[in-house]
């Protein structure tokens, strides 16, 4: 048997070799620019927040929205949108939360918990679903890295805004609240929560939008 095609089977692998190390090297500046890059956040933008007759109502969801809805364009396609859905078990604490908030005790396909329509327009995304208040986890670290830039806005400021906030900064992301993008349950508490944040600098910073 001829051992002529060896040496150019070697030399065509070796080729291949190259050239997919020189598409990795040339792939690694436009990722890493991506990654580094500001994303936007919307928490939780779903009818249960923005129906007035909701027990969790933010007061203020339409102007926020109005908010969000100018600055995503800035983002392209770095655009991230979540929902609080309910979970299937009712473990620890949550069973007495479900408890006093009967009302959210429904399947994940309830319509309250839909987007609202404006929601809809802002990401080609898959929403992030999570049945916690944050929404920082593995599903947001795998899609823009563990340490990113990160815009925050939505809702509740004073509940799952502040839980992202919180433990997004605490694994290391750069975090920027802007204050006139989000609601929460009355002003009161809307301000306490962005204070509460604010004590967090240089990790977590409040802005307003015009300051972005």
């Amino acid at each position: 048997m001829s051992n002529t095609p060896q040496p150019r089977i070697g030399q065509a692998l070796t080729t291949l070799a190259r050239t997919l190390t020189a598409n990795r090297q040339a792939a690694q500046p436009a990722n890493t620019k991506r990654l580094a890059a500001p994303w936007l956040v919307v928490i939780d933008p779903q009818v249960v927040f923005a129906d007035v007759a909701s027990p969790w109502a933010a007061h203020g969801f339409g102007t926020a929205m109005d908010v969000i809805a100018d600055m995503a364009p800035r983002f392209g396609d770095r655009v991230i949108v979540t929902r609080w859905l309910p979970g299937k078990l009712r473990v620890g604490s949550w069973r007495a939360y479900f408890k006093r908030w009967e009302f959210a005790d429904r399947p994940p396909t309830d319509p309250m918990f839909n987007l609202v329509p404006d929601a809809q327009r802002l990401s080609a995304l898959t929403t992030i679903d999570l049945p916690t208040f944050g929404k920082w986890g593995p599903t947001m670290r795998m899609l823009i890295g563990p340490t990113p830039n990160l815009v925050l806005t939505g809702f509740s400021t004073d509940c799952c805004v502040v839980s992202t906030a919180l433990a997004a900064a605490d694994s290391g992301a750069t975090v920027r609240v802007i204050s006139d993008a989000c609601a929460a349950s009355s002003d009161e508490n809307h301000q306490g929560a962005l204070k509460l944040m604010d004590n967090f600098a240089p990790q977590i910073k409040v802005i307003s939008a015009a300051q972005l």
